[in-house]
Parts: structure tokens; C-alpha cells; sequence
């Protein structure tokens, strides 16, 4: 080789040497792209706005739009200070543009969705190369994990979307001698935008991340390069007016300790340490939220043991000079490690280790990458080979038990009530996933499409996969398991539809709308969370038989909160007064009604609506 240059020729140095070779082509991003439109975009018109969470994000959206306060949350008239702004502002500008619905609710997240899947994808090519970005994004864009919880409004993935941009500012940071103004400054606003969406700990995560990285590989001296001051000003000026608008416009009040003790103490530290109050929440034990992290990743977690091997853990290698896509490997796997670490020690959520998916998924294109491109007896192929088989099993698995229920269900008879055919486990429903325990075999009857579907697609994907890879083709069988979720998350969804009465109160919306006069009252018996899509679906104001808890007891403190609780003794007199009140309950015969006369409106889920005055005609 000659080892002459032209005249002014320049010469590549080791770090361009060893950057993967990338090729520019549409088909990365159209392959995500439509991944995204059949996966996340065909699911935001059904099916309803869920009861607590989902239609409170809402809720509060929609109020944003209506008070034309940009600052200050509301539901239901009451004050909701305990969440960052930057999701709600989000689905408040889809509802400015296309007014209020079930699809614009969901539009801005599902955008979010799609900026984290071209991301991801961009950074796992950064690192690894072209193939590598294309299977990470595929690996995240197909996760059992990201799908399920995008189905409601939580800004969790979004959390994973900032994580993803902070540290490939930081990667290209390490490589730049020293590190552009503009690496810097796209670093903080990161980490900004970061907590305007889900509070402090879009600046704990990536300062535990970095700090860990630099710390192992002795490198703590990057930090000066970082800019540290003018960066400082640039996170300020994009994250801090919010937070100070917030404080200003929400002071302590009497007895009431404002913004900055609630947000901040209460639902930072005090949440951290599982004292917050009120404390209307549960915990998910520590061993099964490690195991969860992993079943987010289905199917692709079988890979992810022979990813973690890519790990460097030896000092002298942490110590040594580290390619990118050694730097890469070792920062991902800090990624996910610091946030299932940190939550480990605090209150748990199921989806709270959601921002960790994508570091997983990196790490599982990268070694797809190194697979594809190993030869037919190296370790990977081996390693391959092996996990397919393991996920064949499961697969056969998922398919007998399927077939099981299958035998075992009958389909339920036209017009019945799926709620007659489950259990009630309150004690769980703090819990995600907790009225999906009330599932019986009976009920299981009026999802036997979906069932059939789910597992045959498992089968047959994972069956697919072990024999492509059998015959030395990887890439075949990363596109079975792709096409398998296709299909696996399209039942998903179809039962999830299925199941929505039980989850949403929209029927008994719809039908209290179709009836509602000027004057009329709505109160829902209980808490409010329990029927809190009754408000965005009516529009109208709700009163609460029930005193104040979860989501509005902090606000309702406030001096200016509007009269929404009722004891029973007002709501006795509501009852028999002039005015037309609807009642939302979950029994058919609430003992707060006493006897007296009700109406019956509709009934869906398990939930009722009763009117004290006769319906009419």
C-alpha cells in the first residue's frame, strides 16, 4: 500500500479510522417508518381515554387549551402541580389544531414514539454502523414494553427519547478534541427538555450515566471540556422559566405550602423515599421489576445476554483507549443500569424502567450487527443459534397455553356484560396492570380471535427464527420476530379494545351527553380517578362524592378551589332537590343512594349511571 498523500491531502485520524462505516439510503427510516404507522399511529383512534391516568393527562391538556394557561395545570377546576409540563403541552397543541379526540389526545406521544424509534436508529449507527441502527431501531419500534405503555398518556418514553439524545451528544463529545459549542449546548437543552418532562430526573440520569462513564474510564478531566458554565446557562434558559412562572403564580398560601415545596419535596423527594402524601400509590416488588425490565424486551431479550458480553468490565480495558463502539456499548449498559438501579431504592412503577429500553435495544442491534457479519462458526452464530432455540421453546409454550384457554373458553353470549365475568381485586388497581388480575377463564371467551392470533404468530415467528438461523441466515430471522410482533401487538391491541369498557368510563359519557340540559349535575361515587373520562368526554364540571384524595388532594386546599367534594349529607340533598343529577357508580346499588328513587341511564364495564329524575322519552 502507498503510504503517500496528495499535497494537502488529510490524512484520517485513528478515531475516523475506527468509526463504522455508514451508507446513506432511504431504507432505514422508511422500514421504521413504517413500522411506526402500522404499530403505534393505526392504534391512536381506538380505543377510549382510560379512567385515571390517561384521561387526567388529558383532562388537564384540555383545560390548558380552555384557561389559555400555559403555566399551571388544572383538572376538573382543581389545581395539578405535580407533573412537568412539556407532554401536556404537547397534546394541548394537537387539541388546538384538531380539537378534542381520542386520536389527537394520543397524536403528540406517537410523534414522540417516532422521533424515539429515528433516533435510536441514528444512534446505533453512530456507534455501530448502518445494520446495527436498523436493528435497534427495529428491536425498539417491535418491544413488548414501549408498545404497552404508549397506549395511555404517560411521558415515559419520552424520558427515553431526551436520554438518547443527551448521550449521543456525549459520544460525539469524547471524539471531538475538543467539543464544539454546539455538542454542548445540544447536550444541556437535552437534558432540559429532559426535565421539563418528567422533573429532576432528566438531569440525574445523565449526570449519574456520565459521571459513572468517566469515572471508569479515569476521564473526569471531560467534564472541563463540556462547557460547564455556558452550558449551565443554556439548560437554565430553555428548562428554568417554567419552573419559575410555576412558583410564582402558585405561592404558598395560608397554611397551603406552594409549587416549590409540593413539586420538588413531595413529589420528588419525599416520593423518592415513599412518604409522599398522599401516598395513593403501590410499589412493585424489587425482584419482579428487574424481571419486567426484561419482558419489556420481548423477544429480543434472548439476545441480551450475548450482548452484555460486549460489556468491557476489565480495568485495564475501562483504563485503555476504547473505539466508539466500545465507548457506546459500555454507555448504553450504564444507561440501563443507572435507572432500574435508582428505582430499585424508591418506589417502583411497572413502567418506570421504560426510558431503559432503548439503551437495551442498542446494545441488542449492535450485537445483531456483529452476528449477521461473523462467520457461520463463530461464537456469535453459536450464541444466536442458542437463544433462537430458547425462544423457540418459549414460543411452543405461549401456543400450548394458548390452545389451553382456547379449549377452555366459550364464547360469551351477544350482549353480556364483560364485567360480569371478572373478578374485582381493588386492593390491586394501584398497580398498572392491576385490573387485568381480574381476568377469568370465562372471561377469556371474548378474546378468543385475539388469543388465536397471539399465539399462533409466536409459533410460527420464533419457529421461523430458530430455522433461519439454523441455515446461518440471522437477518431472516430477525425479519420473522419483526413481522411476528406485527402481528403479536395487532392482537394485543385488538384485545386491549376489547377489555377498554372495563378500563373507561366513554360509554357513560356518551350517554349522560346525549341527556345533559343546562343545569344539570354530574357526580361521580367515588374518587375521582375511577371516572375521571366522564370530564374529558362531557366537558363538564364533576362533582366527587368522596373526600379529597390522589391526584386532586393537594390542590383542592388551595383557597380558590372550586366546591367539587360532596359528603353525603349534600349529596342527599342534590339528590332531592330540583335540579337533575346524574350519578356515576360502580355498583348497581350503591349504598350512598340509601334507597332513595334512581333512574338507570346505561350501564357498561361494571359501572353505572342512575338519574334521580325519570328519563325521557
Amino acid at each position: 500500500m502507498n503510504s503517500t498523500s496528495a499535497p494537502g491531502q488529510r490524512l484520517p485520524n485513528a478515531e475516523q479510522l475506527a468509526a463504522p462505516r455508514v451508507s446513506r439510503g432511504p431504507w432505514p427510516w422508511v422500514i421504521i417508518g413504517a413500522l411506526w404507522l402500522v404499530i403505534y399511529f393505526a392504534g391512536i383512534f381506538s380505543p377510549a381515554l382510560l379512567d385515571d391516568a390517561d384521561s387526567i393527562h388529558a383532562e388537564a391538556a384540555r383545560e390548558m387549551v380552555l384557561r389559555h394557561d400555559w403555566v399551571t395545570l388544572y383538572i376538573n377546576g382543581v389545581r395539578y402541580l405535580e407533573k412537568a409540563p412539556l407532554m401536556y403541552w404537547g397534546v394541548a397543541a394537537s387539541y388546538s389544531v384538531f380539537g378534542v379526540s381520542d386520536w389527537s389526545s394520543r397524536l403528540s406521544l406517537m410523534l414522540g414514539v417516532l422521533a424515539t424509534l429515528l433516533v435510536t436508529w441514528r444512534l446505533g449507527r453512530y456507534a455501530y454502523g448502518e445494520p446495527a441502527g436498523l436493528y435497534s431501531g427495529v428491536v425498539l419500534a417491535t418491544s413488548v414494553g414501549v408498545y404497552i405503555f404508549t397506549r395511555f398518556l404517560i411521558p415515559d418514553i419520552l424520558v427515553g427519547l431526551w436520554l438518547a439524545v443527551t448521550f449521543f451528544f456525549f459520544l460525539i463529545s469524547l471524539e471531538e478534541g475538543g467539543p464544539s459549542r454546539w455538542t454542548c449546548w445540544g447536550l444541556a437543552a437535552a437534558c432540559a427538555f429532559n426535565a421539563l418532562t418528567k422533573g429532576l430526573i432528566g438531569l440525574v440520569f445523565p449526570a449519574a450515566v456520565i459521571g459513572l462513564y468517566l469515572i471508569l474510564t479515569g476521564n473526569l478531566r471531560h467534564l472541563l471540556k463540556l462547557r460547564p458554565w455556558s452550558s449551565l446557562m443554556v439548560f437554565l434558559v430553555v428548562g428554568a422559566p417554567w419552573h419559575v412562572l410555576a412558583a410564582l403564580r402558585n405561592p404558598d398560601q395560608g397554611p397551603v405550602r406552594g409549587f416549590l415545596w409540593f413539586y420538588f419535596v413531595n413529589e420528588h423527594w419525599l416520593r423518592y423515599l415513599n412518604k409522599r402524601v398522599p401516598r395513593d400509590y403501590d410499589t412493585v416488588p424489587l425482584v419482579l421489576f428487574w424481571v419486567l425490565l426484561m419482558v419489556w424486551v420481548v423477544p429480543w431479550v434472548t439476545f441480551l445476554p450475548a450482548a452484555l458480553k460486549k460489556v468491557p468490565v476489565r480495568w485495564r480495558e475501562l483504563r485503555s483507549r476504547l473505539d466508539r463502539s466500545q465507548r457506546a456499548t459500555l454507555l448504553f449498559a450504564l444507561w440501563a443500569l443507572v435507572i432500574v438501579v435508582f428505582f430499585s431504592f424508591s418506589t417502583r412503577q411497572e413502567y418506570y424502567t421504560i426510558p431503559a429500553v432503548p439503551a437495551l435495544a442498542l446494545l441488542v442491534g449492535g450485537w445483531l450487527q456483529a452476528e449477521s457479519e461473523s462467520s457461520a462458526g463463530s461464537a456469535e452464530r453459536r450464541a444466536g443459534r442458542l437463544a433462537s432455540a430458547v425462544l423457540f421453546i418459549v414460543g411452543i409454550a405461549i401456543f400450548a397455553a394458548g390452545v389451553f384457554f382456547l379449549s377452555v373458553s366459550k364464547t360469551p353470549a351477544l350482549g353480556t356484560d364483560l364485567a360480569d365475568l371478572l373478578k374485582r381485586n381493588p386492593q390491586d388497581y394501584a398497580l398498572s396492570f392491576g385490573h387485568f388480575l381480574d381476568l377469568t377463564p370465562q372471561s377469556l371467551g371474548a378474546f378468543r380471535l385475539p388469543l388465536l392470533g397471539f399465539s399462533l404468530a409466536f409459533l410460527l415467528g420464533t419457529g421461523a427464527n430458530w430455522l433461519f438461523r439454523r441455515q446461518g441466515r440471522p437477518a431472516g430471522g430477525n425479519t420473522a420476530l419483526a413481522l411476528m410482533m406485527v402481528v403479536v401487538l395487532t392482537c394485543v391491541h385488538a384485545a386491549y379494545v376489547t377489555f377498554n369498557p372495563i378500563l373507561s368510563s366513554k360509554t357513560l359519557a356518551q350517554a349522560i351527553e346525549q341527556r345533559y340540559r343546562p343545569g344539570d349535575l354530574v357526580v361521580v361515587g367515588g374518587e375521582y380517578t375511577a371516572a375521571s373520562s366522564l370530564n374529558i368526554y362531557t366537558g363538564q364540571h364533576l362533582l366527587v362524592l368522596h373526600e379529597p384524595s390522589s391526584n386532586l388532594w393537594y390542590g383542592s386546599r388551595f383557597p380558590d378551589a372550586p366546591h367539587i367534594w360532596e359528603t353525603q349529607t349534600s349529596f342527599d340533598t342534590l339528590w332531592a332537590g330540583s335540579a337533575r343529577v346524574f350519578l356515576w357508580a360502580d355498583q348497581g346499588d350503591p349504598a350512598y343512594l340509601q334507597g332513595a328513587p334512581r333512574y338507570l341511564v346505561a350501564r357498561s364495564g361494571g359501572k353505572f349511571i342512575f338519574c334521580n329524575r325519570p328519563l325521557e322519552n
